[in-house]
């Protein structure tokens, strides 16, 4: 079991790659950028990138490593940006990429065409990546990133219809997997989301103007009305204050990623037409029911497992406390200039209550468990600062397969929940106990009070449940095995 301890507590999350956001009809575009990309840094932290278009000045990009709030905010770095039509996008690299992205990788990608430049900022992640690159490559395309986003760009080029939207719908047939993509011309701002809307993409109105989010909180921070989502399989295309919508793809059954709702968007988001803080905390709820046990306090590993810690708190009677402190001015880059500080681990970002929890029988609630290293840090930590009992309750499912539509995830073999069974990861773990939310319950959080229907499932849940809604191509061809149907 020694391939666990070897990997730092960062890579013990599921990452998100990337937030999309976009808006047309506003002065000083740029500005309303930053701040939507600012709301959505907990999608991706590595680099942001804004492009603005101005009828005297053309199409203008900044691209930088890091956060939002240091790069964006510049007085310097915004003049350069002018325009009241400009799209932006914050990142995490692939798992296959992490730590060697060059600035090159970052972006909204630029695109110069017969009929004028346009720029593309993509969520998702495409299954069939590297076939495309290949074809493309053989036909004369030259590459000038790693990303799997850049394929799009090379495909409308190679296009011959005549408006950049027609172009776009003529490369999204050809992708495969996850996109929610925003792209700009000189004139317009387009959204898109693959056929089945794994990843999300909302539609607000400011002032006389339109914005497009990832998310709704990217839609508040700037003022913005929320509109509606876009739909799965919907292109929106925006340009002198209408808005025109087409279905360049054919019919398909809807599929979200249901780990939007456990983990990755903000919990003041809305998705779906529920609140993203509701459904968490009905996680708890249900989580109280299906695994009850006897405990004085209720303690979330923050931030992500605090809602569902509150509905466990409230349906089981057992006080809820912050046994654990965040240390919220702790940046990304200061686990990484020595060994002895990465060493550290946890207890950087993370501090126990002890005159809290000292003698006390302790349910930690976190939102899920992938490698489960920080999992048996943070239990020390608890006992160290003497707790009796220390019981997990887990707010999603077992987290057994790779995500390939969007999110950074290890290969399976190094997945927790894919070598053991719950009760082996609890003695793994040291825990008194460990339980995670049933995927039939965490369906009833989200609304289906049913369950999750086999035949026909509601969500896109394939890292719990094994069955991809849409064919790994790419995968598949690297060896890769898919879990076999049930007969």
């Amino acid at each position: 079991m020694r391939p666990f301890l070897s990997h730092p507590f960062d890579d013990d999350k599921l990452k998100e790659e990337c937030g999309v956001f976009g808006v047309i009809g506003v002065a000083d575009a740029a500005n309303f950028v930053a701040l939507g990309l600012h709301a959505l840094q907990h999608r991706g932290q590595e680099a942001a990138g804004i492009v603005t278009h101005h009828p005297e000045h053309g199409f203008n990009s900044a691209r930088r490593f890091g956060y939002v709030r240091d790069n964006f905010t510049s007085a310097d770095v915004m003049e350069t940006l002018p325009g009241e039509l400009g799209i932006g996008h914050v990142r995490y690299s692939t798992a296959g990429s992490k730590g060697a992205t060059a600035i090159r990788d970052v972006q909204p990608f630029f695109g110069e065409f017969s009929m004028g430049g346009a720029a593309i900022a993509h969520n998702g992640n495409l299954t069939n990546a590297a076939q495309l690159r290949r074809e493309l490559i053989e036909r004369g395309s030259i590459f000038q990133s790693s990303s799997d986003s850049e394929c799009i760009i090379h495909l409308m080029a190679r296009s011959i219809q005549r408006t950049v939207p027609e172009r776009m719908k003529d490369a999204l047939r050809r992708v495969e997997g996850a996109f929610s993509v925003i792209a700009m011309t000189r004139t317009k701002l387009i959204g898109v989301r693959d056929p089945l809307g794994v990843r999300p993409l909302v539609l607000g109105r400011i002032g006389e103007g339109y914005a497009l989010s990832s998310e709704t909180c990217g839609l508040d921070i700037i003022g913005a009305e929320f509109i509606r989502e876009v739909d799965p399989g919907e292109m929106v295309v925006i340009e002198d204050g209408q808005i025109a919508s087409s279905r360049p793809f054919g019919p398909a059954k809807s599929r979200f990623c249901i780990f939007e709702q456990v983990y990755f968007s903000r919990p003041d988001s809305i998705l779906g037409g529920r609140s993203v803080y509701e459904t968490r905390r009905q996680i708890g709820v249900e989580l109280a029911r299906e695994a009850p046990v006897e405990a004085d306090l209720v303690c979330p590993v923050p931030d992500s497992g605090t809602p569902a810690a509150i509905g466990f708190s409230q349906e089981s009677g057992i006080p809820y406390a912050m046994g654990i402190i965040r240390n919220q001015y702790m940046g990304r880059t200061f686990i990484e200039p020595t060994e002895s500080i990465r060493n550290m681990g946890v207890r950087l970002k993370l501090n126990v209550n002890r005159a809290l929890i000292r003698g006390k029988r302790i349910i930690l609630v976190d939102d899920s468990v992938v490698r489960g290293t920080t999992s048996r840090k943070i239990k020390d930590m608890i006992l160290d600062a003497g707790a009796a009992e220390v019981h997990f309750r887990i707010a999603s499912p077992p987290t057994a397969w790779p995500c390939f539509y969007g999110v950074d995830t290890p290969e399976r073999s190094k997945l927790l929940a894919a070598t053991m069974s719950e009760d082996e990861m609890r003695d793994w773990i040291g825990v008194d106990s460990l339980r995670f939310i049933s995927l039939d319950g965490l369906y009833r959080a989200a609304g289906e009070a049913a369950g999750r229907d086999p035949k026909s499932p509601k969500f896109c849940d394939a890292c719990f449940s094994g069955e991809y809604p849409i064919v790994p191509s790419d995968k598949l061809a690297e060896g890769f095995e898919m879990k076999q149907a049930a007969e």
